[in-house]
């Protein structure tokens, strides 16, 4: 009976600190929808939850890339919104640098999901390029042993023998050493 009390105790500690994080973030799911701006190099991306129904034309809406001297949504570049009625997206690649505003139109009942304004750095994506005279000759060598190197018999037996010599001395020391009246 003494040992079932504090595990209880313990059991219900534990529960109560996994239940944390879904308490926490109760609130924040419950929060309205809008949207989500990327960019990458300069591909610029938009994301939303808002436009969960499509139109009788069947669209889930449309987004716009604004610049700064733009003033409505029909001035800029406007993208069809794909997905699913769980996310919709869309993505303007080859975009400037500069400071631009998305605006999201849902096509259902011609609301605007959000707004919001993105900086585009300009800095290109790397591009990656390998040469066949850079690649390894044999590749990786993992596994047991060296990795560059194959070694013979001779060598492993040395090896094998140099370890054996020095887990004989080992056991000398600590033998000599459990040895109260010796120093």
């Amino acid at each position: 009976m003494r040992t079932i009390q504090p595990l209880l105790r313990s059991g219900l500690t534990v529960a109560a600190v996994a239940a944390l994080p879904l308490a926490l973030t109760a609130g924040s799911a419950a929060a309205g929808p809008g949207i989500s701006v990327s960019t990458s190099g300069s591909t610029v991306s938009v994301t939303t939850t808002a436009c969960s129904r499509t139109a009788p034309t069947g669209g889930w809406g449309t987004a716009s890339l604004l610049t700064s001297s733009q003033a409505n949504f029909s001035q800029g570049r406007q993208v069809a919104l794909s997905g699913t009625t769980s996310l919709q997206s869309a993505a303007w690649s080859s975009v400037s640098p500069g400071t631009y505003t998305v605006i999201v139109m849902c096509a259902f009942d011609n609301s605007t999901a959000g707004t919001q304004s993105i900086i585009v750095s300009g800095s290109a994506t790397p591009t990656i390029s390998a040469t066949a005279s850079a690649s390894p000759s044999r590749g990786v060598l993992g596994g047991l042993g060296g990795a560059s190197k194959d070694y013979g018999t001779l060598t492993l037996a040395v090896g094998g023998g140099l370890v054996a010599v020095a887990g004989a001395a080992t056991a000398w020391v600590l033998r000599r050493r459990s040895r109260p009246y010796r120093l």
